[in-house]
């Protein structure tokens, strides 16, 4: 029980870390600029993104692709703006991220 218990708590703080992680890469990124984790800003919350493209497969290579070259239509009028200076391992991190809210 006591074995379990460590491995838990082992568990949840490697994942607090990395959680820890990407909102930081989020910051120096720029995406907290228009968008937030669970409101509204000028783009969806992370939240709603996460909702949105639950259960499907390809959803993380399109928001690796909205991060790169941007986009428009899907969450309404307001344009996501192309980010190229995200490194490709950046983006699919984040797509990550934002897909296990």
């Amino acid at each position: 029980m006591k074995a379990i218990v460590i491995v838990a708590a082992a568990v949840l703080a490697m994942s607090a870390g990395v959680a820890s992680a990407d909102m930081d890469l989020a910051k120096k990124s720029a995406c907290l600029s228009c968008h937030q984790v669970a409101k509204k800003v000028v783009g969806p919350s992370f939240q709603d993104v996460a909702k949105k493209y639950k259960g499907d497969a390809k959803a993380a290579d399109h928001i690796v692709t909205v991060i790169k070259k941007g986009g428009k239509g899907v969450f309404g009028p307001v344009p996501m703006p192309p980010h190229p200076q995200v490194s490709d391992d950046n983006a699919k991190k984040l797509a990550a991220w934002i897909l296990a809210m």
